[in-house]
């Protein structure tokens, strides 16, 4: 057991004065309660699994990557902000983390769950990670978490992730973006409306039309419009080419459709 802490530690950037509380966190609740069912007497008893460690290393992990992106980008409001931290924070952002330190070598798992491959499993290794997280808090301070965090899980990502903001991709999600946008500038929110729908079931094609609800309820001018196989797709290139517009002119004065972008 100490030959394997010590490899996660090495991985990890942090020696533990309590190396009781790394095991904790990798202690997952299957091996919990079997250790509980057998009564097995020769094996490492933590006396709890990692919930409670993953508990406040979300909230570790927050803090931390809150406080960074607060001191990296003044320039970046409040949805920005909470934009990237989102994807920094998320499931499958932190299970990359877990991956790429080898954290899913180290899990306790129960024999029937490890059979199963839960310890490849995305929520599995992000749950862990957080756990982890807390972990270091628990033992190194603020400082240690801190120290993790920007290394393994900021790293080279936030930059790529403020070069998505700069270009206005707003991480993927156009419609969040355009919305927030509308929101900052107290202009109102964003409505979509199909309409038109053509070709075959199998081959459908979607016209989508964005305009801004004002304060009295009543959707203003139209913004844009956008195509797509889906609906939801078609939202998205409306909301693409709205931010866009936005970007370099003031709402649309009409409706048609070369005035609002569509091909």
């Amino acid at each position: 057991m100490e030959a394997v802490l010590s490899e996660l530690e090495v991985a990890l950037g942090h020696g533990f004065a309590n190396p009781d509380l790394l095991v904790c966190a990798l202690t997952h609740r299957s091996l919990a309660n079997q250790q509980l069912t057998e009564s097995v007497s020769n094996a490492p008893q933590t006396g709890s699994d990692n919930e409670r460690l993953e508990f406040l290393g979300d909230a570790v992990l927050g803090l931390v990557v809150g406080e960074a992106l607060f001191l990296l980008h003044p320039e970046w409001n409040e949805g920005e902000l909470t934009r990237v931290r989102a994807q920094l924070v998320s499931r499958q952002h932190m299970a990359d983390v877990a991956t790429s330190i080898g954290l899913g070598e180290h899990l306790r798992l129960s024999r029937g769950e490890d059979r199963t491959g839960l310890r490849r499993k995305s929520t599995v290794l992000s749950n862990t990670m957080e756990a982890v997280i807390g972990a270091l808090f628990l033992d190194g301070g603020l400082e240690a978490a801190r120290v993790f965090v920007r290394r393994f899980v900021m790293g080279d990502v936030v930059e790529q992730l403020a070069e998505e903001l700069r270009s206005g991709a707003a991480l993927g999600n156009y419609k969040s973006a355009l919305q927030e946008r509308l929101q900052a500038g107290q202009t109102g929110t964003p409505v979509y409306k199909v309409k038109s729908e053509s070709g075959p079931d199998h081959r459908k094609r979607f016209l989508v039309e964005v305009r801004v609800k004002s304060g009295e309820g009543q959707p203003g001018k139209p913004l844009a419009r956008g195509t797509g196989s889906t609906k939801k797709h078609a939202e998205q290139d409306a909301a693409r080419r709205a931010l866009a517009r936005l970007a370099n002119a003031a709402f649309p004065a009409s409706s048609n459709e070369e005035e609002l972008g569509v091909e």
